[in-house]
């Protein structure tokens, strides 16, 4: 017979399958493992999603949104001890990149920390009063119209 005819391995085909007496069988997990896909840039993948991830600048306040944040702080401040509830959107600057991204607390605010410059909600948040950008909620219906 010759390996021309196209049956070079009749002689073996049908043999047992060779298990070896010194080591035990590999497991399908570890036999899988060899042929996952190689990684030669470790973190790659990563780095290029932490590139694609988009923030926002933080945008300035105009005169008036900033003279509304100072009278809405006052009433907190002259509140506190109630414990208003606020909603509070605020700038929140990224840990790894420019620019941040905008998000909305609400809570009863504990306090105004005006050394440092900090709302600080009963429940322990701390927000920077230079990031936020809008404070709201009912608390500010009512007392605003007091006020006028």
């Amino acid at each position: 017979m010759s390996i021309s005819d196209g049956h070079q391995y009749d002689d073996i085909i049908n043999l047992p399958h060779h298990v070896s007496s010194k080591r035990a069988p590999m497991s399908a997990v570890a036999r899988a493992a060899q042929f996952s896909p190689f990684a030669a840039l470790t973190g790659y993948d990563d780095a290029i999603t932490e590139t694609g991830r988009i923030t926002e600048s933080q945008r300035e306040l105009s005169d008036d949104e900033k003279e509304r944040l100072d009278r809405r702080l006052r009433l907190i401040i002259e509140s506190a001890g109630d414990h208003p509830e606020v909603h509070i959107t605020y700038f929140r600057p990224d840990e790894s990149k420019p620019g941040g991204s905008y998000e909305h607390a609400v809570g009863q605010v504990r306090r105004v920390d005006e050394y440092y410059g900090s709302i600080i909600f009963t429940d322990g948040r701390r927000i920077s009063l230079r990031d936020i950008c809008d404070i709201a909620g009912e608390f500010f219906a009512a007392a605003e119209r007091t006020s006028e």
